[in-house]
Formats: C-alpha cells, sequence, structure tokens
C-alpha cells in the first residue's frame, strides 16, 4: 500500500500526478468496467465489465491512434482523474483481472467508485491553492484528506462507501470556495461586466447563442452547454463545475482561470490554439483534427 499523497505542496496549477490518468500503469479498466451505447461517440454497444472488443491483452487499445476515425470519439474524450491506476496499482496492489479473474467483477465495480472520489480530488486540490478561499482552507485541507483516506480503503469499503453522501459534504466546501473566489475577482475588475444574466444550477443553454459574451465570474454550475456557441466569450473566474461541455464552441474564448474546470470538459469540447487554458490543463490533440 503506498503512502498518502501531501497535496499541500500543489498549487492549482499544477495538481498531483496521481490525478492524472497514466494508461501506462492501468489494467484498461475504463475499456472494461463502463458500459456505453452505439451513438455519435461510439460505434458499438457494451455492457458495463464487459471489456471492449479492441482492448489488448496488454490493456492498451488497439485502435488508440484512430479512434475518432473509427467511430469511436467518446473514448478520447473520457478521463478518469487518475482512478484507473490507483485501483489498480493500490488497490489491488498490481495483480490485474487476468492474472485473477475471480477479481474482474469487483474490480470493475470499484473503479466507477474511485473515479468519483479522484474528481473530488481535483476539485478540492484545486480549491485549496485559492488564496481568496483561505477562510475555509482549513476545511478544505481536511476534506481533501478525508477524501484521499477513502481511496486508500480496501475494495470491500469501497463498494459500501455512500459516495453521494460525501460529495455533499465535499460539494458544501466548494460551493463555498467558489463564491469566495468569484467575489473577491469581481471586486477587482476594472471594468464591471454589464447586466449579467443570473443562470441558476443545471440552466439549460444547449444550443446557446454567447459568442463573445461577458460571462466572468458567474456561476454555470451543472449548465447544459451542449453544442452552445462561445467562442469568444470571456469565462474568466466563472464557475464551471459539472457544466456539459459536449461539442460546446469554445473557439478563441478564455477560459485560464474558470473555476473547476476538468480535462474531460475540455476534450469533449471543440476549441481551437486560440483557446485560453488554465495552465492545469492541455488542449487535447483532436482539436488540431
Amino acid at each position: 500500500m503506498s503512502k498518502t499523497q501531501d497535496y499541500s505542496t500543489y498549487s492549482a496549477a499544477e495538481p498531483p500526478l496521481n490525478l492524472r490518468a497514466d494508461c501506462e500503469h492501468c489494467f484498461g479498466l475504463c475499456c472494461a468496467a463502463l458500459p456505453f451505447a452505439v451513438s455519435a461517440d461510439f460505434a458499438m454497444d457494451k455492457a458495463a465489465g464487459q471489456p471492449c472488443h479492441n482492448l489488448q491483452a496488454d490493456f492498451r487499445c488497439g485502435i488508440h491512434d484512430r479512434l475518432r476515425e473509427t467511430g469511436f470519439r467518446g473514448c478520447t474524450v473520457y478521463d478518469c482523474f487518475g482512478a484507473g491506476q490507483q485501483v489498480s496499482g493500490v488497490t489491488y496492489g498490481g495483480i490485474d483481472w487476468h492474472q485473477a479473474p475471480a477479481t474482474a467483477a469487483q474490480m470493475f465495480e470499484v473503479f466507477p467508485v474511485m473515479r468519483q472520489l479522484h474528481e473530488l480530488l481535483w476539485y478540492l486540490t484545486e480549491a485549496l491553492g485559492w488564496p481568496a478561499a483561505g477562510p475555509i482552507q482549513h476545511g478544505i485541507a481536511d476534506m481533501l484528506t478525508k477524501t484521499e483516506q477513502l481511496t486508500m480503503l480496501p475494495p470491500e469499503a469501497l463498494l459500501e462507501l455512500n459516495v453521494a453522501a460525501h460529495r455533499g459534504e465535499v460539494n458544501e466546501l466548494l460551493l463555498r470556495a467558489s463564491e469566495l473566489t468569484r467575489e473577491a475577482v469581481r471586486r477587482n475588475l476594472k471594468q464591471q461586466p454589464k447586466r449579467q444574466k443570473n443562470y441558476g444550477r443545471g440552466a439549460d443553454l444547449i444550443g446557446a447563442k454567447l459568442k463573445g459574451a461577458d460571462l466572468r465570474c458567474v456561476s454555470l454550475r451543472g449548465a447544459y452547454l451542449i453544442a452552445a456557441d462561445l467562442s469568444g466569450a470571456d469565462l474568466r473566474a466563472a464557475d464551471l463545475i459539472g457544466a456539459d461541455f459536449r461539442d460546446t464552441n469554445i473557439c478563441g474564448a478564455d477560459l485560464s482561470s474558470s473555476l473547476f474546470l476538468t480535462q474531460f470538459q475540455i476534450n469533449a469540447a471543440k476549441g481551437d490554439s486560440s483557446t485560453k487554458l488554465p495552465a492545469r490543463l492541455t488542449a487535447p490533440t483532436h482539436w488540431l483534427d
């Protein structure tokens, strides 16, 4: 069992490596544990716990270099926040489901639980680096430690874990950190936004025309931004936790200091070389296709 990670040494711009997917040290868990249905994102149906037929014996993808061309666009979007290598190397001690077939079903159930915990670690680590969240920094640090301890639980305990309840506790801190940070940024803006709309959580913005919109410091938590036009929009200090960015046009948009933005969201969007991203994220290669 590996020792716990000291997250206090990381900033929002530099999340720890164990929160980044490392496919070389994973047992192909996203390719086996997760279900998908034939759609624009996947060329076939696959049930949960059924290994994809493209998954090779060494747990590598046989069509990795041509996933999008062969109808598996969804695979190029997915990000596990490092849960794959945690389950493979720590929870199961490096013993894969080929070596121990009896562990396969349980391992495939554990993986989605771990993925949720690692996503929370990503958000907490980011919030810990925000100066304006100082009043609740100790609470964030304590919750981060608690969450990391949960990732070290044995498989049986992970499957009994009430992740929804824990997520609720974490979300209270994340929401407060967001409010403190957005208010601090708003106070220091040289030019205040004009007549910004107050979007509620889960706002339906599917296909919305928001080209060039000033969305600084707004909350778009859980917003449905599917196929919305955010090209050239200013999303600095906007809270984007859980926002659905599938096919969202963010070409030329400024997301350089957006809050709680993830690689998963960026991978699902349509951007270009002029899209400004936080330092902790990278432009996906398919943006250049």
